[in-house]
């Protein structure tokens, strides 16, 4: 740690006094400083602390610690591609993903604080561990007077959705205001001007789908490249269209899913993302890939078997088996990013490490 002072001659001391003096009743002093009386038991310890000189450091260092302490409280998540992504996903307990950036969470199983504040919700598939925070989230959100969220859900749900939040209210007799919506493999959803997000088929054991969110801008076309403002601008007024509409992948979410959807081209895009946050439920030799297979799971040999087709620039890992150290998932992450160009970080929130 470095600690930065400014000492000025105001509140520090003149050096000599640092080795006593022959005659220690004598008082050194310097003009515009305070005077320092040793005595023969006085060491330069003491007199340093009667100078107020170790009172200023050990201020500084107070308040050096104070700052990263507050830094470590502060800083949230994991940052990737411009993307400060954290929340928790531990297989069977708990998913919930944040990326603040956005607004967004994807699946909710217990509601962490942080995701009240995300206005888009995006629910791959019905378990509980990915869905049963919902109705905390919306309850919540209207506690805070936060406007009423967006929820995307797979058609397949949308109805008993419904019906979960009605029992809900019912119950609690309260309002649950929210604006569900129904989108489909293929399907386009403008969040706002400059982003827009398309689900695509993942495979579980019950219907799923992830989800990839694209940022978009505008280009003029290259037969208009050469033309003056003026120019330009007159063709907009007559209703020429003179730019195309880019759409670049940033952020995709699988949730719970087999490994099939690697080789499945409708999922280029969520391959190409800048950031690719998927699941690795299963790391080791401990479970066969048959048996991550059986259960709709990805297991990390898989991921390696099909690195090749993963252009993403930054992978998050998620949803590993509860059984799992924190130990071991480093391990397994360090056996993948050897495998792949793109960044490979683990979520790690909510695993213990094998020494605690």
């Amino acid at each position: 740690m470095q600690v930065s002072l400014t000492i000025t001659a105001s509140n520090f001391p003149y050096q000599q006094p640092l080795q006593p003096p022959k005659d220690p009743s004598k008082t050194l002093q310097k003009p515009g400083t305070q005077a320092l009386s040793l005595t023969n038991h006085v060491t330069p310890l003491h007199a340093l602390k009667g100078s107020g000189f170790l009172s200023a450091i050990g201020k500084a260092i107070e308040e050096e610690e104070y700052r990263k302490a507050r830094a470590d409280v502060n800083r949230r998540g994991t940052g990737l591609e411009g993307y400060s992504i954290e929340g928790i996903s531990v297989g069977g307990h708990e998913t919930c993903v944040i990326v603040p950036e956005l607004k967004a969470a994807f699946d909710i199983g217990r509601c962490p604080a942080r995701a009240v504040q995300q206005n888009f919700l995006f629910i791959t598939h019905a378990h509980l561990d990915h869905i049963g925070g919902l109705p905390m989230y919306v309850a919540t959100r209207g506690l805070y007077n936060l406007r009423p969220p967006t929820v995307f859900v797979p058609p397949c749900i949308k109805e008993d959705v419904e019906k979960l939040l009605d029992v809900h209210r019912a119950m609690g007799q309260v309002e649950l205001n929210l604006d569900l919506v129904a989108l489909d493999v293929g399907e386009t959803y403008e969040m706002r001007n400059d982003l827009v997000v398309r689900p695509f088929r993942t495979h579980h054991v019950i219907p799923s789908q992830g989800y990839v969110i694209y940022s978009v801008r505008k280009k003029l076309r290259k037969q208009y490249i050469h033309l003056k403002g003026k120019q330009i601008e007159k063709l907009k007024k007559s209703g020429v269209e003179i730019t195309d509409t880019i759409l670049s992948p940033e952020v995709a979410f699988t949730g719970d899913t087999a490994s099939d959807f690697f080789l499945d081209p409708r999922s280029a895009d969520a391959l190409r993302a800048k950031v690719l946050i998927t699941e690795a439920t299963f790391l080791d030799e401990g479970f066969s890939i048959e048996h991550a297979r059986e259960h709709g799971h990805t297991h990390l040999f898989e991921i390696i078997e099909h690195a090749r087709w993963i252009r993403n620039k930054s992978i998050l890992l998620t949803h590993f088996s509860s059984r799992y150290h924190i130990e071991d998932i480093r391990e397994a992450v360090s056996t993948l990013q050897s495998k792949v160009s793109a960044k490979v970080v683990p979520l790690t929130e909510g695993f213990k490490s094998k020494y605690t």
